[in-house]
């Protein structure tokens, strides 16, 4: 079902916002112009067609196939979806009350939509599941790591939840198969400066004041692994990732590091072993004290 937009915000509900200016060249006489001009990577035919299907709006309402152009006005429109290769493992439901639900989120599924991921996504697939449309995360995990994530049910509450994990209130405690290395002296704190810049897909350790701690022990070893208990102190991008390989046991199956590696999306046969593995806090509207553990298992351990 359609509807108009309350107000001329850049992005909301799902909905992608331009506004319209006069290109250098000048005015075109048809909106369906001025956008085939602006929006280079979509087909004309396809303009035509949301035109005439009445996909795009302005402020008064939908907006049709001869629609004249008018500079500095604002329309909406809603993206079309990518093609997405289906992730063939399930969502499990730790925990559910009136405020919170924690899920056990699997490898290779992104905790919220962001680029080629939306429907496969672990929030989209519980909004659908529990028709819960409001549905939010507290935070968030990599698409590569398993475990337990925090999503709120209602958006006036998130607010609260998400404080808690800026202010250091959660206690997160991760385990992770890596090599085996007998001269590293364990159990100890790593602390580094780590930074992520715009568009680069990895992060990195620089010089400087750390902004990065975790800690590290061996629960037990074999055949030249290492089942490690990590608990991060801090929650900076692949933080837990960077230290274990800065100590020269990378996690198994990591493939940003040490070294960057493609690949492909439908490749399900690797998983990071990288697991969220323990939640606990007190609840900021009930006052519960929760401690949650994941179901899931370690596949190179286990």
């Amino acid at each position: 079902m359609r509807r108009k937009p309350s107000s001329p915000l850049p992005q909301r509900n799902g909905l992608d916002a331009a506004r319209l200016k006069l290109p250098p060249e000048g005015s075109w006489p048809l909106l369906r112009d001025h956008l085939v001009e602006r929006l280079p990577r979509v087909a004309s035919e396809r303009i035509d067609e949301m035109l005439r299907e009445e996909r795009i709006w302005g402020v008064s309402g939908p907006l049709g196939i001869d629609t004249p152009f008018v500079p500095d006005s604002y329309i909406w429109f809603h993206r079309d979806l990518p093609v997405e290769v289906p992730v063939p493992f399930e969502v499990g439901v730790v925990y559910q009350d009136e405020n919170i639900v924690v899920a056990d989120k699997p490898h290779f599924l992104a905790t919220i939509p962001r680029g080629q991921h939306i429907m496969q996504t672990a929030l989209v697939k519980l909004r659908d599941s529990l028709g819960l449309p409001d549905l939010s995360p507290a935070h968030r995990l990599d698409r590569v790591t398993a475990g337990l994530v925090l999503f709120v049910v209602r958006r006036d509450l998130r607010g609260k939840y998400q404080t808690m994990f800026r202010d250091r209130l959660v206690q997160k405690e991760y385990e992770a198969i890596a090599g085996y290395e007998p001269a590293l002296e364990l159990p100890l704190v790593v602390r580094s400066r780590i930074m992520k810049e715009r568009g680069i897909i990895t992060a990195f350790e620089v010089e400087g004041e750390p902004n990065a701690e975790t800690h590290v022990s061996l629960v037990e070893h074999r055949d030249g692994l290492g089942r490690y208990h990590l608990k991060p102190l801090t929650g900076r991008t692949h933080q837990l990732r960077l230290h274990m390989s800065g100590l020269g046991v990378p996690i198994v199956n990591d493939d940003f590091y040490p070294v960057l590696r493609e690949r492909p999306l439908d490749d399900f046969s690797s998983p990071l072993q990288l697991l969220a593995r323990t939640l606990s806090f007190v609840d900021p509207v009930s006052g519960q004290e929760h401690a949650f553990t994941s179901r899931l298992r370690l596949s190179a351990w286990s």
